[in-house]
């Protein structure tokens, strides 16, 4: 408790965990808490064509007459859900997958590292877009599995390291002594200690995921009957509001897009030094 007391006041320093937090905090507010306090649909049409920025309507609308900021608000709910969606999955595959390899060694290592390594050579986008091609119907369910089951395999990579090195430790062979299971074990004295860096690395599966949906969406390969940031983009490009210099139908979502990767990339990176004592003693040496 004396350890997380500590780690708890070592972040609430950190600028940058502080600055992360509330970026990351404020998105989810826009994406959850926006459509609540702007009740407007993001479907109707209520105006003409690329009207601009007004009193009425913040951000302008798009092509169809649609309410801009309506549309981002549900768009960005939309993307994070994908994002969360395929981060715990691919966190989940990574976890048994290195956990089990780092904990076994041996030939199941191999094994498991060796279809680990053959899935990270595929081209993960390509192996998107085929799939994403191949499905009749992509929901918002369906969209983050297919993400998460192509993204996992850097997550087992770092987690079956983490699970080698504590294998060695003495309340592993305590655990062992006491006739526990291997796979009691994993789950409750070696997963255990590597939470942190599982939320860490669910930050980042999260920031790719809403990066691969967004690309996805912008091929025309997104999610089917809903609003995302990646499809905003492709209407301001299918229907030319970049060439014609329609700011407010590609810039927020551009600008959506980015804060969530940076805040998540950010949050990481003051997580990493929290919990990391040679990063801490590296930043203090500068």
């Amino acid at each position: 408790m004396s350890q997380t007391r500590k780690r708890l006041r070592r972040a609430l320093r950190s600028r940058r965990f502080v600055a992360s937090v509330a970026l990351v905090a404020a998105v989810l507010a826009f994406a959850l808490l926006g459509p609540v306090l702007y009740p407007r649909d993001p479907r109707a049409l209520v105006s003409l064509s690329y009207d601009p920025p007004s009193r009425e309507f913040p951000l302008g609308t798009d092509n169809f007459g649609r309410d801009e900021l309506a549309l981002l608000m549900h768009g960005t709910r939309t993307s994070l859900s994908i994002g969360a969606i395929a981060g715990a999955i691919a966190v989940a595959i990574g976890t048994v997958v290195g956990t089990a390899a780092g904990y076994w060694g041996g030939r199941a290592e191999e094994l498991l590292m060796g279809v680990t390594n053959i899935v990270i050579t595929l081209p993960s986008l390509i192996v998107l877009i085929l799939i994403s091609v191949a499905l009749d119907s992509r929901s918002l369910a369906v969209m983050g599995i297919i993400i998460g089951l192509t993204s996992w395999p850097w997550t087992a990579r770092a987690v079956r390291a983490q699970a080698s090195s504590l294998r060695a430790r003495e309340h592993i062979y305590v655990a062992r002594l006491s006739g526990a299971s291997d796979v009691s074990i994993m789950l409750h004295d070696v997963i255990p200690y590597m939470l942190s860096y599982l939320g860490m690395a669910f930050t980042l599966q999260l920031a790719g995921a809403v990066l691969a949906e967004a690309g996805l969406s912008m091929l025309g390969l997104g999610p089917s009957g809903t609003i995302s940031l990646g499809l905003l983009l492709q209407w301001a490009l299918l229907w030319e509001a970049v060439r014609q210099g329609i700011w407010w139908a590609f810039l927020p979502p551009v600008i959506l897009l980015t804060l969530i990767a940076f805040g998540l990339q950010l949050l990481n990176a003051s997580l990493d030094e929290i919990y990391n004592p040679r990063l801490r003693r590296e930043r203090q040496a500068a």
